[in-house]
């Protein structure tokens, strides 16, 4: 059973964000520290009120000084990746054993009022030099705590309530941990640029490799009249939504509608949906490195449609010389699927506006292409480099 404070009951001095992979680094943790602080006052700028954000032992902190919005604040936190759980703390300094314990039942009291709940205390010291052991801080908190609520019980297996208290320079008093997405904060591992359609799979791609710590840009390709404005907006609307956790996009819009109707009117039709991708990533390959991307990134799983055969997934490759990071190769369709309700992109993603991949698909595309005889088959778009190029020249940035 969880137990809850009323809402408007309490409200912290600060939180205490905890990170799990940080963690593990060696020397160079706290260059990870400084991105994941810089993370979090970008994402705090939306948020009503002002916000300290800092590093001590270990630690990384935001406090306000003035009023702010709690609920608002911890939906932004909970969207930074990098941030494992957040600890919705009070703070005040060390004034003796006594004091302690008296601020720890007002903290409880003001929290979760007269209700029954089990409970159980956990004291970490971090000066050494405390005059009392943290076992023994803990019995008697405990105690203390008991005798000033007889509707509480300690269970020290399975507690409703962890009372969490840290003696630092400064003490940390909580019982909540929130859940934050993890990962790693964005940017600290470089850029990647993602062919970002309007389907349900490529958003969540970019979700995941933004989790890892990559900083994205992204590619749309348009094709008007044959895709509509509608088909962009719908595009630009998943972005933003990504950019909510990713921090900002700006995505490219290619209009690929002539150099698309070449290869439909050249090209083998069995052939397209190869040749088309084939191109795809050759343009977005240009503005990776214009852009100083390191990588692609595509929302492909294997076997989902002939595209993403082996086969095709390796013809497609062939025109690649960076890396193509395919984050939902391995995944059902319904993984994908419950990771897009989670981030809120999958409402959108559903709605009935088609993409240009979708109105070009072949009635009997190739599942299993013969890189020989793609490369034929290209070998007739004697026009293709000056369309590539025109692509290139007319693309619209919309900084997101």
């Amino acid at each position: 059973m969880e137990i809850n404070m009323s809402p408007g009951t309490f409200k912290p001095h600060a939180f205490l964000i905890k990170y799990a992979e940080i963690g593990i680094k060696g020397k160079n943790r706290y260059v990870f520290e400084d991105r994941l602080v810089q993370c979090i006052k970008d994402a705090l700028k939306a948020v009503e009120g002002e916000f300290s954000v800092y590093k001590e032992m270990g630690r990384v902190y935001v406090s306000s000084s003035g009023d702010y919005d709690y609920d608002e604040t911890v939906e932004a936190l909970k969207k930074v990746f990098g941030i494992a759980g957040i600890c919705p703390l009070v703070r005040f300094k060390d004034e003796g054993f006594e004091d302690l314990k008296a601020k720890t039942i007002a903290f409880i009291g003001e929290k979760y009022g007269s209700r029954s709940f089990t409970f159980k205390v956990e004291v970490r010291r971090v000066d050494k030099k405390y005059p009392i052991r943290s076992m023994d801080a803990a019995a008697m908190i405990g105690e203390a705590l008991l005798n000033a609520y007889p509707n509480m019980k300690v269970d020290v297996h399975h507690p409703q309530v962890m009372v969490n208290v840290e003696i630092r320079e400064e003490i940390n008093l909580y019982t909540e941990v929130i859940p934050g997405p993890g990962g790693m904060p964005v940017g600290s591992n470089g850029k990647a640029m993602l062919l970002l359609s309007g389907g349900i799979d490529s958003p969540v791609a970019g979700w995941m490799v933004s989790k890892r710590g990559v900083r994205i840009e992204a590619v749309y390709f348009h094709a008007p009249p044959y895709t509509s404005e509608r088909a962009k907006q719908k595009v630009i609307d998943l972005a933003s939504i990504v950019a909510g956790w990713a921090g900002p996009i700006r995505l490219h819009v290619v209009n690929f509608t002539e150099l698309q109707m070449y290869i439909y009117e050249t090209c083998p039709h069995d052939e397209l949906t190869i040749i088309m991708r084939r191109y795809m990533m050759r343009i977005a390959q240009l503005i990776a490195a214009e852009e100083k991307c390191l990588a692609l990134v595509t929302g492909e799983s294997i076997g989902q449609v002939a595209s993403q055969t082996i086969q095709s997934l390796a013809a497609t490759n062939e025109v690649c010389e960076i890396p193509v990071f395919r984050p939902l190769i391995a995944f059902d369709k319904k993984d994908i699927v419950d990771i897009a309700q989670e981030i809120g992109t999958f409402e959108t993603s559903i709605q009935p506006f088609e993409d240009c991949c979708t109105i070009f698909v072949a009635k009997h595309p190739v599942t299993k292409p013969n890189v020989n005889i793609i490369r034929r088959s290209e070998s007739k778009l004697v026009k293709a480099e000056e369309m590539v190029a025109e692509c290139m020249r007319t693309k619209e940035i919309i900084e997101i």
